[in-house]
């Protein structure tokens, strides 16, 4: 094993901070250590600042971004904290079928979010136009949400009936395993979009998911993206966060409905 020291871990801290907006605490140096040091074995590195040095050199842009994606890939699954889904279901159910209904998940990891999204409004909207948009800075998770195919204990949430309709059960080889199935993984949207950057033009959606991703930024991070989000939120929109985190002294446009539930009067 490839040991980091404590000058060159504080010059990945720096790195993904200026990258991300992602502030690692000394906590996370094991877990520097243990998701990078494949990459110095892939290049013949004997130690992580020759690494930072690779990586922050113009013609390593693509090994850049494999770093960026190993240090701020988060596990994730489907259905998690269901209140927001319920939440998704009420809007959807009451915007006219007429009018396209849009949720972004802006921190899609490998889809099992957007995912869920799509099952719901495919059960409560079945005559209704919407559409679902899911980003994340990590490429190879989003080509992992773009396959839409998981290990089955991802599932733990979804119900006997959506997974009967919507899912695919693995057998032989691909036993223990779950496809989305094509029609609900055409109606998904993926992109990379870096929240610490301006935002492309995407949109101005229903519904956006910001969940379990702010813990990792500062305050004033965290307001320049939330800030963006609401950019985004049509009037009357819903924005819901997860439950360990607050806008408190964060935003003061959004009108907190429920905990981790706000909504842009």
């Amino acid at each position: 094993m490839i040991g980091i020291s404590d000058g060159e871990f504080r010059l990945f801290q720096q790195f993904i901070l200026n990258a991300a907006g992602i502030t690692l605490s000394d906590a996370k140096k094991a877990l520097v250590c243990g998701r990078l040091e494949k990459r110095l074995h892939a290049h013949s590195l004997n130690s992580y600042r020759d690494y930072l040095s690779l990586i922050t050199s113009a013609s390593h842009k693509a090994e850049q971004q494999i770093a960026i994606d190993l240090l701020t890939t988060n596990e994730t699954y489907f259905f998690r904290e269901p209140k927001h889904f319920n939440l998704l279901a009420r809007c959807a159910s009451e915007c006219p079928a007429s009018r396209l209904f849009r949720v972004w998940s802006a921190a899609s990891s490998s889809g099992e979010e957007a995912y869920s999204m799509a099952m719901t409004l495919a059960d409560c909207r079945p005559h209704g136009e919407w559409e679902i948009f899911g980003s994340d800075i990590s490429t190879r998770v989003l080509e992992k949400a773009r396959r839409g195919h998981y290990p089955m204990e991802r599932a733990k949430n979804i119900s006997p009936d959506f997974l009967k309709r919507f899912c695919l059960k693995g057998t032989g080889p691909q036993a223990g395993t779950l496809l989305v199935t094509r029609e609900l993984r055409e109606r998904v949207r993926f992109g990379q979009i870096n929240l610490n950057e301006a935002l492309p033009n995407i949109g101005e959606f229903d519904v956006i998911f910001l969940r379990n991703v702010m813990i990792y930024f500062s305050n004033d991070t965290k307001r320049q993206i939330v800030s963006r989000i609401v950019g985004c939120l049509r009037r009357g929109g819903y924005l819901c966060i997860g439950h360990s985190e607050s806008l408190n002294g964060i935003c003061d446009t959004l009108q907190a409905t429920a905990p981790s539930i706000y909504r842009k009067p």
